[in-house]
C-alpha cells in the first residue's frame, strides 16, 4: 500500500497512535480535573505508584456515563436523520461515484445547544453531571469508539455501501486508516457525517457550554477567561456547521477512509483533547480584565472570520465554475485535468488568487491562530492546556503535506505549475 511518508514511519505512527492515544486520553483528563494541569503532579504518582496508580488514575466505564453518551448520540442521530436539509452532492469519487448528502447541521447545532441550555435552565438536567463523570465518559468512549472501528473494518470487508472501499491486505493499515471512503447504515444514515461532525464536532460546543455551568456551580460566576474560551470554541464550531457542506469536499470526508484514525479520533480523542483548555479553566478561573478581555475575543473572532472566507472564497469559486469575483477581480486559475481510476478524464479548476494565492493552504493558519486565542486565557502556568494548539499545529502541517502529495500524484504537471504560482504552503513568504 503506498504511503505519504516512508513505511517505516508510517507503521511506527499507526502502531504509536494506536496504542499511545487512549492513555493519553486519561492521562490528559486526570491532570486538567485532578492535577491542576501540571504534568509533574500526574508525573509524580506514576512514578511512585506505577502501573496501579495508572490504573488506580483510569476511570472505568459506568452505566451514568453510557446512558449520557447513548442519549446524546441518540440525539443527534436522530437529528440528522429527521430534521430537513437541501441536497447537497459530494465530489466524485476515486470510484466515480457521488455521494448525496442532507445539509441540516447549523439546524442541528442551533437545536442541540438550545435543548442542552433549555435542559439546565428548567432544572430537568445538570449539565455539570457531565463534567463529574467525564473520566467516566472518556474511558466509555475509549473502549466504544474501538468497539465501533471493528465494526467498520468488519463492514467494509462484508457490505461495503460502495464500490470505494476495499483492503489494503495489511490488517493494521485497514483498521487504522479504514476500509470504506463513504460507510452507510441503510442508505441515507452516513457514518462519517455522524462520528465527525453530529457527534465529534457538536461534543465540542456541547462540552464548552458544560465547563462554563460546572464553573458558575461551583464559583457562581463564570470567569471572564473561561467566557472568552468558550464563545470562541463555540463560534469555531457554528462557523463549521455553517460551513459544513464544504467540509465534506475535504480530506476528512472526501479522500480518508473511515477507520480508526477518523472514527476514533472523532469519538474519543476530539471529545478530550480538543476541549482540554477549557477543561482546565473550569477549576482555574483566571481574571482577565475587560481590555485584555476584549483584545483576545476580537483577535479570535477575526481569525475564525477569515479562516471561514478562505473556504468560502474557495467553495463559491467551484460552485461557480470560476465565475466569480475573487476579492473584487476575476479570479486567477489554472484548468487541470486528471484520469480518474476508472480511465476517464476530468477537468478541476485550481484558485491561485484571493486567500488562495497567499498559500495553498492559508486556511490553516487562521486556524492555528483562533486556536491560540481560546487557548492563551489560560495564561502560562502549565504547558498541557496548550497541547491541543501543538497537536492542532501538526496535524495541519502534516495534512497540507498529504494533501500535496495526494494533488501532485492527482494533477501532475497541472500542480507543479500550480506550486510555482503559489508557492508557499501554509505560511506567506515563510513555510
Amino acid at each position: 500500500s503506498k504511503t505519504v511518508h516512508s513505511p517505516l514511519v508510517t507503521y511506527v505512527s499507526m502502531l504509536s497512535l494506536l496504542t499511545l492515544c487512549p492513555p493519553f486520553v486519561i492521562l490528559l483528563w486526570y491532570t486538567m480535573v485532578h492535577a491542576d494541569g501540571s504534568v509533574l503532579q500526574t508525573w509524580q504518582i506514576l512514578r511512585e505508584h506505577g502501573i496501579q496508580g495508572f490504573n488506580d488514575i483510569w476511570p472505568k466505564p459506568s452505566v451514568t456515563a453510557c446512558k449520557i453518551i447513548f442519549c446524546y448520540g441518540a440525539f443527534e442521530a436522530a437529528l440528522q436523520l429527521l430534521l430537513p436539509g437541501k441536497r447537497v452532492e459530494g465530489p466524485i469519487s476515486p470510484k466515480g461515484n457521488r455521494p448525496i448528502y442532507k445539509a441540516n447541521g447549523i439546524a442541528a447545532f442551533i437545536i442541540t445547544l438550545a435543548t442542552y441550555v433549555g435542559l439546565w435552565w428548567f432544572n430537568i438536567f445538570n449539565p455539570a453531571i457531565v463534567y463529574d463523570h467525564l473520566g467516566e465518559i472518556f474511558s466509555t468512549l475509549i473502549f466504544g469508539s474501538f468497539i465501533f472501528c471493528i465494526f467498520l473494518y468488519i463492514k467494509g470487508h462484508v457490505a461495503p455501501s460502495s464500490t470505494d472501499s476495499g483492503s489494503s491486505g495489511n490488517f493494521i493499515i485497514d483498521f487504522y486508516w479504514g476500509m470504506e471512503l463513504y460507510p452507510r447504515i441503510g442508505k441515507n444514515f452516513d457514518i462519517k457525517v455522524f462520528t465527525n461532525c453530529r457527534f465529534g464536532m457538536m461534543s465540542w460546543a456541547v462540552l464548552a457550554l458544560t465547563y462554563c455551568i460546572k464553573q458558575y456551580d461551583l464559583y457562581g460566576k463564570v470567569a471572564d477567561s473561561m467566557a472568552i474560551n468558550a464563545i470562541l470554541m463555540i463560534a469555531y464550531v457554528a462557523k463549521f456547521f455553517w460551513w459544513e457542506d464544504g467540509y465534506w469536499n475535504t480530506m476528512d470526508i472526501a479522500h480518508d477512509r473511515a477507520g480508526f484514525y477518523i472514527c476514533w479520533g472523532c469519538l474519543a480523542f476530539l471529545p478530550s483533547v480538543y476541549t482540554s483548555s477549557g477543561m482546565y479553566l473550569v477549576k482555574h478561573p483566571v481574571h482577565l480584565g475587560t481590555q485584555l478581555s476584549v483584545s483576545i475575543l476580537v483577535a479570535g473572532i477575526l481569525c475564525i472570520f477569515i479562516n471561514y472566507d478562505c473556504d468560502r472564497q474557495r467553495q463559491e469559486f467551484r460552485r461557480t465554475n470560476g465565475k466569480c469575483l475573487v476579492w473584487g477581480k476575476a479570479p486567477s486559475k489554472i484548468v487541470a485535468s486528471y484520469t480518474t481510476t476508472s480511465g476517464e478524464t476530468k477537468n478541476s479548476l485550481l484558485l491561485t488568487s484571493g486567500w488562495w494565492g497567499l498559500s495553498r493552504h492559508f486556511h490553516y493558519l487562521p486556524e492555528i491562530l483562533a486556536a491560540f486565542f481560546w487557548t492563551v486565557p489560560v495564561l502560562f502556568n502549565h504547558f498541557l492546556p496548550y497541547f491541543y494548539l501543538i497537536f492542532l499545529a501538526i496535524l495541519l502541517v502534516d495534512r497540507a503535506k498529504r494533501d500535496d502529495d495526494r494533488c501532485r500524484s492527482k494533477y501532475g504537471k497541472y500542480w507543479k505549475l500550480y506550486c510555482t504560482k503559489v508557492p508557499y504552503r501554509i505560511i506567506p513568504g515563510i513555510y
